[in-house]
């Protein structure tokens, strides 16, 4: 970690740093709080944000849980998140996701369109994986790409699908940039 971590927990000198303090400690439950929590709790605003807004991505979309965790994880390979990955991909692998679907989404080399993958994604699983890449590599999805994906999900997978990704772009890039959890650089 670049900075150092806040104290677990840490001491607050509001109420409202009391309050935004109980629902981070909410969220996380009974594991407490994580390396992440404990960068984020420099800035209790910015803390009680983040805890709101991944809280929904995480826990309120309708996605299934291989297409959130796909995104997710996609995203920690291609932007060198270490502990991202390591944070959601046994969450992934728990949602009946195989051993060879966990070796293509760790690969950033395979684009998804190779037989290697289609074989072994279907294809929700491997529009998704395309489409964080396009997201992550890229921010401008083709065209071609996105009607493919309208093709297959809802307009509300879509939002929720385009917000985890980005999402977890930001929760990569803040974990990199600080190194938190120490495996990111």
């Amino acid at each position: 970690m670049r900075i150092p971590y806040v104290p677990n927990p840490p001491p607050t000198s509001t109420p409202e740093e009391e309050q935004i303090l109980g629902r981070v400690l909410a969220r996380r439950g009974e594991k407490g709080l994580i390396a992440l929590d404990r960068a984020l709790l420099h800035s209790f605003p910015v803390a009680d944000g983040w805890n709101g807004f991944l809280g929904a991505i995480r826990n309120r979309t309708s996605l299934p849980a291989d297409i959130r965790e796909i995104a997710i994880c996609r995203v920690a390979v291609l932007n060198g998140a270490w502990y991202e990955w390591d944070s959601h991909s046994p969450i992934l692998a728990a949602s009946g996701f195989s051993e060879e679907g966990m070796r293509i989404v760790q690969n950033a080399q395979l684009t998804g369109v190779e037989p290697e993958v289609t074989s072994v994604l279907n294809q929700q699983q491997t529009l998704v994986l395309r489409y964080a890449d396009a997201m992550t590599k890229n921010i401008k999805v083709p065209d071609e790409l996105f009607n493919e994906l309208k093709a297959v999900f809802s307009d509300k997978e879509i939002v929720e699908i385009t917000a985890t990704v980005a999402a977890y772009n930001c929760v990569s890039r803040f974990l990199v940039a600080l190194d938190v959890g120490e495996r990111n650089r």
